[in-house]
């Protein structure tokens, strides 16, 4: 998130929250895998994808909501 607060622009800070996004989409393939080769407990590797799933989430409707505000006029 630290690189979405030095955005220089609204076009550059939605440019950024979308590889947070890309990011944490990969997380969660990442952790699949590793609930599926038993590599961890999975207890917590549940847990882990459910907070990953809620920040996709968070991080999707962020974007939009951020989409939606550059197009009203300043």
């Amino acid at each position: 998130m630290g690189e979405a607060q030095t955005a220089e622009s609204r076009a550059d800070f939605i440019h950024k929250m979308k590889i947070i996004l890309k990011e944490l989409r990969e997380s969660l393939v990442s952790l699949k895998l590793i609930e599926r080769r038993e590599l961890y407990d999975l207890t917590v590797i549940t847990q882990a994808k459910d907070e990953c799933n809620q920040l996709i989430s968070i991080f999707v409707k962020s974007i939009e909501t951020a989409k939606k505000n550059s197009l009203k006029p300043s």
